[in-house]
């Protein structure tokens, strides 16, 4: 659910507006461009934040292109119901000038590049040297780029990706995972020198419309929380 969009007043929709602030306060002197969103393993939330963290920034003004670089299992464009038979894949190998494949939603100021076509091989593609060209091209075109990518410890795409984004955001699912398993995402980050701006905590049960959300930010150590 894209609830920033279809229900702006939640509070979660709120909890997805102090994140942005809080990305957009980290570059107020060199604003961060590109931001992966990644979890450690899957269903913690990484797809979905990704979403409405798109909607939050393009709500707040700015142009912005969401990638699906899931390529195993992608879901933006079924998120935004677009179709998917031109996305990143298509870009990667040359099928059409990168605008084909582009789409436009119904929320103003957000555009998506939907994953395409599955490939065989994923981290190859990731990882490539068109990938960062991509996202240089794109940098240039928006104030903002957004990267839903697999969790990190499920296949190595993320940390293919990593060093090719601004910062990296980690999603972690409340009372699911293991800090062990956190840890070993974070470190695996930091192994390709990806900068990790902080940690999402996701799927936090509000206390009536008083609910609370937590983010992390780790280059100053500082936790934030919203209520």
């Amino acid at each position: 659910m894209i609830v920033t969009h279809q229900d702006p007043g939640a509070v979660a929709s709120e909890a997805y507006r102090v994140l942005r602030t809080n990305l957009q306060f980290m570059g107020l002197d060199e604003p961060v461009r590109s931001i992966l969103i990644t979890s450690a393993t899957p269903g913690e939330g990484k797809s979905t934040t990704a979403a409405n963290l798109a909607v939050a920034f393009a709500q707040a003004g700015a142009s912005v292109c969401l990638i699906d670089a899931d390529l195993r299992r992608p879901t933006i464009a079924k998120l935004f119901g677009v179709e998917n038979w031109s996305g990143l894949t298509s870009a990667l190998i040359g099928q059409g000038g990168i605008d084909a494949c582009l789409h436009a939603t119904s929320i103003p100021g957000l555009t998506v590049m939907p994953s395409g076509p599955v490939p065989p091989n994923p981290s190859e593609l990731v990882g490539s040297a068109r990938m960062a060209g991509l996202l240089g091209h794109l940098q240039e075109k928006y104030d903002v780029v957004l990267v839903d990518s697999p969790p990190v410890l499920a296949v190595t795409d993320a940390a293919a990706l990593a060093p090719k984004v601004g910062g990296v955001v980690l999603v972690v699912r409340a009372n699911t995972v293991d800090h062990r398993q956190v840890n070993r995402a974070k470190e695996a980050l930091q192994a390709v020198k990806a900068r990790v701006l902080g940690v999402v905590l996701s799927s936090v049960k509000p206390e009536g419309r008083d609910g609370y959300y937590y983010y992390y930010h780790n280059d100053e150590g500082r936790r934030n929380a919203k209520r």
